[in-house]
């Protein structure tokens, strides 16, 4: 833009309000006439510094274009109102940025919308001369200084405002998710809800359970979402009642991410389900989780997080089906196809206080042999009768199996889980 022509149009003729004592009513008068012009010259000069304001689409540069008119009349306005005195408190007002669609501050961050202010108030300063009565050029530079200091206050108070909505949105689109995932909805209602998101889905992918700290949700969320980026990795968090509920993806080891959260969790036992390849899997992860946390008071002693893997015989002797049917089919079962009388000496050892010599007597074997066998029992079933927490496990399944021998058949679908291990 010329300067002739913001001299022009400074010159035509306008009637406008006197300001409150802004002593600059002549100037004022100026800039409301160029007020188009000087809007018009901050965008071509926008086109012509920032390189990604020339690659925004069409609908979005015209929507800079309204804010950089509303921005000047802003300007007058605050004038008017008083707001170039040096004392003066009038704030700009946020209506500024009402003339664009809320969708522009998703598209625009707040980087570059203090870039476009800045190009905006660079262009007011240059036609300083042209813009000011005589003797008033001074006072007008300083109080474009305190607008422009006005209008970034403006930007931010707008930008949180989205934000914080934004966040709302997201942290209940989170909710529903995750209550999807308790509830076992379809895999397209767990999609469609992630792919809202913006939900990477890689895996493994597993389910955290522990005890919320209380307060605000929208804090809770926080110090997860804060957490997990340290990390990075993904992470969708919900909480339903007295319970925090995390869906953990794209952890190598889910179990050591879960122990980086735990700031983010409450006092108690916070237990991770099972990996899984995709969220379309993770109820089970989820179911697993839950079941653990409702049994893991059983075990004081317990490490924080726990694998629900670990609370098998809590979870069987709470009444969890799933756990019942892993003790009898990974355990039980498995000793059974075994042979070679592994059941008849585990029976004695566990008869004998877990003293080999007084189940070796009771077999009429010799100790070694006793040692052997418990050695193969390890082998098979992963559990070890000599370390006391795995010698409860293994009774525990002896006496699921004995309470049910028949394997149930496997639910629908079953066997299409896929676990990660």
């Amino acid at each position: 833009m010329a300067r002739g022509d913001l001299r022009g149009a400074c010159q035509a003729r306008a009637v406008v309000t006197e300001p409150k004592g802004a002593g600059l009513a002549a100037t004022l008068r100026r800039i409301e006439r160029a007020a188009g012009a000087l809007a018009t010259a901050s965008v071509v000069r926008m086109d012509e510094t920032l390189p990604w304001f020339r690659a925004l689409p069409a609908d979005q540069r015209s929507w800079v274009m309204l804010v950089a008119q509303a921005g000047v009349r802003s300007l007058v306005q605050w004038l008017r109102d008083g707001g170039g005195r040096a004392d003066s408190t009038q704030e700009v007002s946020d209506e500024v940025f009402a003339t664009a669609p809320q969708a522009l501050a998703r598209s625009i961050s707040l980087q570059h919308t203090v870039a476009l202010i800045k190009v905006t108030i660079d262009v007011v300063e240059e036609q300083v001369p042209e813009l000011a009565a005589d003797g008033e050029e001074q006072q007008l530079r300083e109080v474009v200084l305190r607008f422009s200091r006005e209008i970034a206050f403006a930007a931010a108070r707008a930008y949180a405002r989205a934000a914080e909505t934004r966040g709302a949105w997201d942290a209940r689109l989170q909710a529903l998710l995750v209550d999807a995932l308790l509830r076992g909805d379809s895999s397209d209602v767990l999609a469609s809800r992630a792919a809202a998101l913006g939900w990477a889905d890689a895996p493994p992918v597993a389910v955290a359970v522990g005890r919320s700290p209380g307060g605000e949700v929208a804090a809770v969320l926080h110090t997860v979402y804060r957490l997990a980026r340290r990390i990075r990795v993904g992470v969708i968090g919900g909480v339903h009642g007295d319970r925090l509920v995390v869906v953990l993806g794209g952890a190598a080891d889910p179990l050591a991410a879960a122990e980086k959260l735990l700031p983010a969790f409450g006092e108690g036992p916070v237990v991770v389900g099972p990996s899984v390849l995709s969220l379309d899997e993770a109820t089970e992860s989820a179911r697993s989780a839950l079941a653990g946390y409702r049994a893991a008071p059983a075990w004081p002693a317990a490490p924080r997080p726990v694998p629900a893997s670990e609370l098998l015989p809590e979870r069987a002797l709470a009444g969890d089906a799933e756990a019942r049917r892993r003790l009898r089919q990974d355990f039980y079962a498995t000793l059974v196809r075994a042979g070679g009388e592994l059941l008849e000496t585990l029976d004695a050892f566990f008869a004998a206080g877990g003293v080999l010599e007084s189940a070796a007597r009771a077999l009429f074997v010799h100790p070694n042999t006793v040692r052997y066998r418990l050695r193969r029992i390890a082998d098979v079933t992963g559990l070890s009768p000599l370390a006391p927490r795995e010698a409860f496990a293994l009774q525990v399944a002896l006496t699921v199996g004995r309470l049910d021998p028949v394997p149930p058949t496997a639910p629908p679908g079953a066997g299409g889980r896929a676990e990660v291990r």
